[in-house]
């Protein structure tokens, strides 16, 4: 089993700045995908940023790309999203996700692939 530990989520004004963290334990962290999903109240979830167990692939849906990055530290087992220009519309609940990697070369951007899911944190931006 893996447990994943999100903090960071928080109220923040537009423009401004947030780190997500998702602590991991209970496998070794680099066989590991990883991925950060959203949730707003009444709506499905939704992919945001995935990475793969070694750092070389790194996916952002487009609404993110140009604000948010997505990075881990294996030796921490901890990855991380780091929000930059937030907007009021990034205002959910996020989460973070894992799954056994499968070294086929394709990192997992859907929520059914992940296997283990963190509890989420809120954030919440204000216009």
């Amino acid at each position: 089993q893996v447990q994943l530990v999100e903090s960071g989520g928080g109220l923040v004004q537009a423009g401004g700045s947030l780190t997500l963290s998702c602590a991991a334990s209970g496998r070794t962290f680099s066989t590991l995908d990883m991925g950060w999903f959203r949730q707003a109240s009444g709506k499905e979830r939704e992919f945001v940023a995935a990475i793969s167990w070694n750092g070389g692939r790194k996916y952002l849906v487009d609404s993110v790309k140009s604000r948010f990055t997505i990075s881990r530290v294996n030796a921490k087992n901890t990855v991380f999203l780091q929000m930059n220009s937030l907007k009021p519309e990034d205002t959910a609940v996020y989460y973070c996700a894992a799954d056994p990697t499968k070294y086929t070369g394709s990192t997992p951007l859907r929520y059914y692939e992940y296997d283990y899911w963190g509890q989420g944190t809120q954030v919440t931006v204000s216009s």
